[in-house]
């Protein structure tokens, strides 16, 4: 989806449309969870201090986040998903790999199904979304953001390769800042650049990454679309309006984000063996703090008591904290669904 909470702020109130909107946060604290692409041309982005963010924008809208709202609309186009293949895995509230190798209607190409659904969400939600049609996921990812907004790109087989190597590294999805900075310190800032490097070079430098960069530079990827993908962890975190320092309070807080977060294990249907902690200081420093049992937690009480455990051990905090997170990891393997399909047109 293009800029999701975004586009449905604005497509809801007709006065934030053409305006630069960023959800979350506000002009003092917290940070931006998402900004429209009016407010992006001034280089605001999602995860941006929201003081940073007004700097940039100083006529910046900022929206309180509505999640319920998004995920009800992403409900609706899931279930668009799911008229054209069963085999959908979703990302996020806004993104999803589709196999759509069946061609369940019939409509003859790959880029044909994608023309459809795109034309369907629009006619459902009165959003746009863009799509990547390719011959892997790791291709697919790229050309996905390569015509937003409300774009489609399409990269057979024969332009796979080419195409890789044409983009900047940074692009590649599992490349964060600090990797794309050591790769460019190492004389690599494009795909090409990465697929001038040989293997013993790649595993000398980043270890177990190498196979997949490699792979990502020729443009290989073998992962299949796993429809009952599991999260690797679930969780929830809240940024406060004001540095806060009493015990008291925070641990009020906490049990706010432990409710948030505990949802979200319940509607996924999960158990978890690990808790995290995290917990960001007035000076934007951030730690983590995780327990791990050997059996699976399977009560907000429990989730709760050790959450509040990990934090009472981070206390005092005289400077005061700004935000809590809690999450539920070690929640297992997904199964392997990969499913061998014949071959479709691009």
């Amino acid at each position: 989806m293009d800029a999701f909470y975004a586009s449905v702020e604005q497509r809801d109130d007709p006065a934030l449309r053409g305006r630069p909107v960023a959800v979350g946060g506000s002009r003092a604290r917290g940070v931006v969870a998402a900004a429209s692409y009016e407010a992006r041309r001034f280089g605001v982005r999602s995860a941006m201090p929201s003081s940073t963010a007004v700097r940039r924008c100083p006529d910046l809208i900022f929206v309180k986040p509505r999640f319920e709202v998004y995920r009800d609309v992403s409900h609706q186009i899931r279930a668009i998903f799911r008229d054209y293949t069963d085999l959908v895995e979703p990302l996020s509230l806004d993104e999803a790999y589709l196999d759509v190798s069946e061609d369940r209607h019939g409509l003859g190409s790959a880029k044909a199904i994608a023309e459809a659904i795109r034309a369907r969400i629009r006619e459902t939600t009165g959003l746009t979304a863009s799509a990547g049609v390719s011959y892997n996921k790791f291709i697919a990812k790229l050309a996905s953001d390569q015509n937003k907004p409300d774009g489609l790109c399409v990269i057979p087989p024969a332009k796979g390769a080419a195409f890789v190597a044409s983009l900047p590294v940074s692009r590649f999805h599992g490349v964060g800042p600090v990797t794309a900075r050591r790769m460019e310190a190492l004389g690599i800032q494009t795909g090409a650049d990465l697929r001038a490097r040989p293997m013993a070079w790649l595993e000398q430098h980043f270890g177990s990454f190498a196979g997949y960069l490699h792979g990502a530079a020729r443009g290989e990827d073998h992962r299949p679309v796993r429809a009952h993908r599991i999260a690797k962890s679930i969780g929830a975190e809240r940024t406060f309006e004001h540095d806060l320092t009493d015990r008291a309070v925070l641990m009020e807080r906490l049990a706010f984000v432990a409710d948030a977060a505990w949802e979200r294990v319940e509607r996924a249907g999960a158990a978890g063996r690990t808790v995290t902690l995290k917990l960001r200081r007035h000076d934007f420093t951030t730690i983590t703090r995780a327990r791990s049992g050997t059996t699976p937690i399977t009560d907000r009480a429990t989730f709760l008591a050790i959450g509040a455990a990990l934090l009472e051990a981070e206390l005092p905090v005289p400077r005061g904290i700004r935000l809590l997170g809690l999450t539920l990891s070690a929640l297992g393997p997904a199964e392997d669904d990969s499913v061998v399909q014949p071959p479709l047109p691009f």
